[in-house]
């Protein structure tokens, strides 16, 4: 299990993550959450990613706040200062974990998964990329920008990430010349979420082993 812990920002100021830790040298992390906030469920992937080998760090993006209520959960993203979320606390996630780990990835769900694309783009630190059902608009963090290997995972039963809007990202990526691996299964949005009516058994396992591997070939052992 890992712990709450405090961690600077690059404008200096402070901010707050959950902290699961495998061992001084081990490859790190960020685990970003979705609209919901940084919930037990995105916890439990933190630890799994320590059980994994991985020093894991997700940062809590809406300092403390919490819902289960969709309507509550949209709020909370629009209110979201994406910028300052991706060059400061997930930065200063990066930052914090290259203390431990000499190669830093960062992934995420949904917003997060929107987020991951962004931190691709814009966080010098990170070097590898695994996206879970989010793209960001093109304006803030243009995927042709990606500067890192980067894996992503989308559902052909997805309304708000959607098939078509993943078909763009696929060109965008092989136009560029990104390294890229895109997944599509057929299940609903959120099926990582083991407590979402959405979760997939079969479609997540599958997506945690690619990305196994995938983080393995891009942060070693």
């Amino acid at each position: 299990m890992g712990i709450m812990t405090d961690f600077a920002r690059p404008d200096g100021l402070a901010t707050k993550g959950y902290l699961a830790m495998a061992g001084h040298g081990r490859p790190g992390i960020i685990v970003i959450q979705e609209w919901w906030g940084l919930n037990d469920q995105i916890c439990g992937v933190a630890d799994r990613f320590a059980r994994a080998g991985y020093n894991a760090l997700a940062p809590d993006l809406y300092k403390g706040r919490l819902t289960t209520s969709p309507d509550e959960a949209n709020h909370l993203m629009t209110g979201l200062d994406f910028p300052d979320a991706t060059h400061h606390d997930l930065r200063g996630a990066a930052l914090h974990l290259q203390e431990h780990s000499d190669k830093v990835a960062v992934m995420g769900f949904c917003m997060g998964g929107a987020l991951t694309v962004a931190a691709a783009v814009h966080v010098r630190e990170v070097d590898a990329a695994a996206c879970f059902y989010g793209i960001p608009p093109k304006d803030f963090a243009d995927p042709a920008k990606i500067r890192v290997p980067f894996q992503g995972h989308f559902a052909n039963q997805d309304d708000w990430c959607t098939p078509a809007a993943v078909d763009d990202l696929e060109k965008t990526l092989k136009a560029a010349g990104i390294r890229h691996e895109i997944y599509r299964y057929d299940a609903s949005h959120a099926f990582f979420n083991e407590r979402s009516p959405a979760y997939d058994l079969a479609g997540a396992n599958q997506a945690w082993d690619r990305m196994s591997v995938f983080l393995k070939a891009q942060l070693g052992d």
